[in-house]
């Protein structure tokens, strides 16, 4: 493990919050500085943007320009995609210029299914406090800058966790959740590998929904937000149906709007960019 610096110039689309505060990750927390410090896998970085340098420091086992390129998914041309959308209609366009920063993270795709089955009907402060103290009783310590980050546990760190001591960390009924992925996982009852080499979308959602407490909405967080970076899918949770029906289907009653609904008019209006469209609508409504 060694300290590292790496400055990425002139780079469009990338705004700390945007990318950070959207909902996609729980591991990186915000400084007194503005910046942001997060763990991505063996590595602690910090991040902080300097006009118009983006400056990465930490310490990891990797090459720190290979594995911020990968994580922060440089090689996808936003500008591009933001241009496409925003072609759509005004509600996009301006929902767009309000989260312009945002990028899409590949975040390990275990760690990613382990945090959106803690999401579920959780807040994100409290799903943020369960993560780090799962990863503090089960991960790696790394010591920089004087202070201790924890790895988020492997599935072979957890093998021997019993339901008891995950409910001691706070995780309410999720508990078996995890007990119950976790096994899976160990056995390839779901293999990880095979996933991320299946193109079809469909397939390895249905994968991903044996797994337990991994419902639609979950599976569709975990193909966006991992590793397994598919843009055709379209989470919907409560601020995005309120978006949708509020902009497009206009129901006297939200609650009444079916999901089938929502994802063939997603698919209609924004095709297979459906799930930045949802990340750009989902932020822009949460927020303001």
């Amino acid at each position: 493990m060694q300290e590292q610096k790496y400055i990425l110039k002139n780079q469009d689309s990338f705004e700390l919050k945007d990318i950070f505060e959207c909902g996609q990750c729980f591991r990186w927390n915000e400084q007194d500085d503005g910046s942001y410090t997060g763990v991505i896998k063996n590595a602690i970085i910090n991040v902080k943007k300097e006009n118009e340098n983006i400056i990465f420091t930490g310490k990891c086992d990797t090459d720190i320009k290979e594995l911020i390129e990968y994580y922060f998914d440089l090689n996808t041309d936003y500008k591009e995609i933001k241009q496409k959308l925003s072609n759509i209609d005004e509600y996009l366009k301006t929902s767009i210029e309000y989260g312009k920063g945002i990028r899409i993270l590949n975040q390990d795709l275990w760690e990613t299914i382990i945090s959106f089955i803690i999401s579920a009907n959780n807040n994100i402060p409290r799903i943020k406090g369960i993560i780090e103290r799962l990863s503090q009783k089960y991960g790696n310590e790394i010591e920089w800058n004087g202070q201790k980050y924890y790895t988020f546990p492997t599935a072979e760190q957890l093998k021997d966790v019993t339901v008891e001591e995950y409910r001691k960390l706070g995780l309410g009924f999720r508990d078996i959740r995890l007990y119950e992925t976790t096994k899976m996982i160990l056995n390839k009852e779901v293999d990880l590998e095979k996933l991320r080499n299946n193109p079809n979308t469909q397939e390895v959602r249905e994968e991903l929904l044996k797994l337990s407490g991994v419902g639609p909405k979950v599976a569709d967080c975990i193909l966006l937000f991992s590793d397994l970076k598919r843009f055709d899918v379209f989470p919907i949770d409560v601020w995005v149906r309120r978006v949708m029906n509020d902009l497009y289907i206009k129901e006297a009653d939200e609650a009444k709007v079916s999901k089938t609904k929502i994802e063939k008019l997603a698919d209609e209006k924004f095709g297979n960019l459906k799930g930045l469209a949802q990340q750009y609508l989902f932020y822009w409504r949460r927020e303001n």
